[in-house]
């Protein structure tokens, strides 16, 4: 076990149980660094702490946000089903008698035992460590598709489900009071890259929604409402059986979704949608899930890495070398880690909360043997199945890789099982109940686009008025010949009059 520690590190920061030993000397108590508070990082470290107590290890968790994100509910946070706060599990709760610090990690040394921490604001900072876990997990994988960058959303955390949901509702409500054509098909026309679990869960909940709130517009139409998805393989749903991929296809078909599958999107500039295939429409919203990939500050790092920019590691989850070797006290588990799977020789675990989870808590079984001077147990896991909501009262599911249900059954399983993943019993409770209200009360479906620019309108009150404009009678008001001889609405006949032209020519 390294001790490895200099009076200079860390000294910025105030917390004495972070601050180094002095030089020369071991830390009385290890201590565990575990990068990044999602499901592998927020589950190992609270394994750990049950199975250690305060005096055998010290515990820090490093992540920019002050919670875990439970993906899998995004969907559902999304289409209004669940309170967005019930959907992430916040670290002061969650981690008890352990330190989390808020920041980005932005390089690793393991070779010298220390990360560098930046802090939302502040300068950057070393911590130093005995013990490291990387639960960093991934960011979303993106190509340099024209347009995507300035159009596109992502759906990788809770901010970015609530903004889409934002503004899909906020797109009705303005098609709601627009009459050009062309421009209410742009509005209400939702494009979903991506044809996994997280795009088609997005795709069919989201439309549900849409589909559930415009009952409540006279001026739309809900053939109005249009819903498109790109997936570049000939299936979706890959996680599960043809049968039931081919069941979800079906099922979102019937409900008048556009599925272009062998397709991929060649641009979207300006909401113009171009596809592989040669189609061609507007779009005023692209949403991405075609895939993540690791996070990328592993690559400011001196930890092993394969050609997918994950970390190495073997079945006790301990960071290898390409050839087998274990370096010493780095652990590493989650979308960020290329872990074996024992069950499928040859490949790896996938990339889901299923998985995650699991591997978060032998990180922690693992940990405490090991600093007990016992050796590590291997991670294996049988896949249990997988489940997908497909909006509400619908789903479809695979247990054990030969059950498969599909409907109202689905969607129950589907719940079910998530609820249960969720960590804390507070969050298990307040989903349940926001589960219960909404059967009896009906999901609310009102926008409030105002929260991602909450200083707009004061920004707009504090602007200096504009110079007053000369007013024009009416009766003196040009006339526009393709009306009939009716006049200009007043702010037309002031813009254009000979005076207020006079007016702009002396200015």
């Amino acid at each position: 076990m390294s001790q490895s520690s200099t009076a200079s590190v860390d000294a910025a920061r105030p917390t004495g149980e972070l601050m180094p030993a002095p030089a020369g000397k071991p830390r009385k108590v290890p201590r565990v660094v575990v990068l990044g508070g999602g499901t592998v990082g927020l589950y190992s470290a609270r394994r750990l702490r049950r199975r250690l107590g305060k005096r055998e290890a010290a515990i820090v968790v490093v992540d920019p946000r002050p919670y875990m994100t439970y993906a899998p509910f995004l969907p559902e946070a999304a289409a209004g089903s669940i309170d967005p706060r019930n959907v992430v599990a916040p670290h002061r709760r969650a981690l008890k008698n352990v330190d989390v610090l808020q920041g980005h990690v932005t390089q690793i040394e393991h070779a010298n035992r220390r990360v560098q921490i930046t802090p939302i604001e502040g300068d950057s900072y070393w911590v130093t460590y005995d013990h490291l876990v990387v639960g960093l997990g991934s960011v979303a994988r993106t190509l340099p598709i024209p347009g995507l960058a300035e159009q596109g959303i992502g759906f990788k955390n809770v901010e970015e489900a609530i903004a889409l949901r934002n503004h899909v509702l906020g797109r009705i409500d303005v098609a709601a009071s627009t009459w050009d054509p062309e421009l209410r098909r742009k509005m209400l026309t939702f494009v979903f890259v991506g044809g996994g679990f997280a795009g088609i869960e997005a795709l069919a909940e989201v439309e549900d929604m849409a589909r559930y709130a415009v009952r409540k517009y006279k001026q739309i139409e809900p053939e109005e409402l249009r819903f498109v998805l790109v997936e570049g393989s000939p299936r979706i749903l890959p996680e599960v059986s043809e049968e039931l991929g081919g069941y979800t296809l079906e099922q979102l078909r019937k409900r008048d979704i556009e599925i272009f599958l062998s397709t991929f999107l060649s641009s979207c500039v300006d909401g113009r949608i171009v596809l592989s295939n040669g189609t061609e429409f507007d779009a005023e919203t692209v949403v991405w899930t075609a895939g993540v990939k690791a996070n990328p500050v592993l690559q400011q790092s001196d930890l092993p890495l394969d050609h997918m920019g994950r970390v190495i590691c073997n079945a006790t989850l301990q960071v290898t070398d390409e050839d087998g070797t274990v370096v010493a006290d780095a652990w590493a588990a989650g979308d960020c880690a290329a872990v074996p799977d024992l069950y499928n020789p040859g490949k790896f675990c996938p990339p889901n909360a299923q998985h995650a989870l699991r591997e978060g808590n032998h990180i922690g079984d693992n940990l405490a043997l090991v600093l007990r001077s016992a050796q590590p147990t291997e991670y294996k896991h049988r896949n249990v199945g997988a489940v997908a909501s497909l909006g509400m009262y619908k789903g479809v599911a695979q247990m054990f890789g030969r059950i498969k249900v599909r409907g109202f059954l689905a969607w129950v399983l589907h719940r079910t099982y998530h609820v249960f993943a969720m960590p804390t019993f507070n969050r298990k409770l307040r989903i349940a109940a926001g589960w219960t209200g909404s059967v009896l009360l009906r999901r609310e479906v009102v926008a409030l686009g105002s929260l991602h620019d909450p200083r707009a309108e004061f920004r707009a009150a504090s602007a200096p008025p504009k110079p007053k404009v000369e007013q024009v009678s009416q009766a003196t008001a040009p006339t526009d010949g393709a009306s009939g001889g009716e006049s200009l609405p007043p702010y037309k006949a002031e813009k254009d009059s000979p005076a207020a032209k006079e007016q702009a020519r002396k200015a």
